[in-house]
């Protein structure tokens, strides 16, 4: 790591709270992430790519889904910061049973360990909030990102977002501020994680300010698909 390592509570986070992961976002969302991640491996191998990133992999929902369905001879990699995230992902990949397993990389988007255009298509579930919300490295985050992907690639992210309607996101808001830190903590025993999760959410960017953000950052292009009223969704960032 090369950042700060003993100041870094999401790492210690996503150290603490693997074993329960998957259950809980299963529960958080109603099953529906499971459903999004398939339209995001969709949209991800839609332009056929060789070299494809799963950034922030977590436990490998979102790689083995793009290994299962990408032709054979697909590259695909996965990257996460923290070893025991990777360690579920492996196994999991394993258990999978899969004609070719993601490659399972411990590393840094600070500093990613790839060439300059190395991936034809990035793709990140539901982790791009932990790098642009009140992140200071935000900006060099998504120059990393930016720079491993090749001219034309495409990078989808499947993240939480902002409805529209006003009477949506305070239902939504007081879903996610009152019920996901109390079931997390309950489910897992410890709280800190899912109120991270629930103030992070409540206060991340509205669908177009994300994709302002990412023109901002060198994208040309960004696209917009919204999911279940616009409580998630799907941008499509083209370099």
């Amino acid at each position: 790591m090369t950042e700060n390592q003993g100041k870094r509570p999401l790492q210690d986070y996503f150290t603490a709270v693997p074993p329960h992961y998957d259950l809980i976002n299963r529960l958080f969302t109603f099953g529906m992430d499971e459903r999004w991640r398939k339209k995001t491996v969709a949209l991800c191998l839609a332009t056929h790519p060789e070299k494809v990133l799963d950034l922030c992999c977590g436990t490998a929902d979102l790689a083995i889904r793009i290994a299962r369905n990408a032709p054979e001879g697909t590259e695909v990699t996965g990257l996460d910061f923290s070893p025991t995230m990777l360690e579920i992902a492996r196994q999991k990949a394993e258990q999978a049973h899969l004609k070719s397993r993601p490659v399972f990389v411990h590393g840094d988007v600070n500093d990613l360990p790839f060439a300059d255009g190395y991936f034809d298509a990035m793709a990140i579930g539901f982790a791009f909030r932990n790098l642009t919300y009140k992140n200071p490295r935000t900006e060099r985050y998504l120059s990393e990102i930016v720079r491993v992907l090749k001219k034309g690639g495409e990078f989808v992210i499947v993240e939480s977002s902002q409805p529209p309607n006003k009477m949506l996101r305070k239902i939504g808001h007081w879903y996610v501020g009152a019920v996901v830190p109390l079931m997390g903590s309950w489910i897992s025993r410890n709280r800190a994680p899912y109120q991270y999760l629930a103030d992070s959410s409540r206060n991340f960017y509205t669908a177009e300010e994300l994709a302002d953000l990412l023109t901002k950052a060198g994208f040309s292009k960004v696209t917009i698909k919204r999911l279940f009223f616009g409580a998630a969704a799907i941008h499509v960032a083209v370099k």
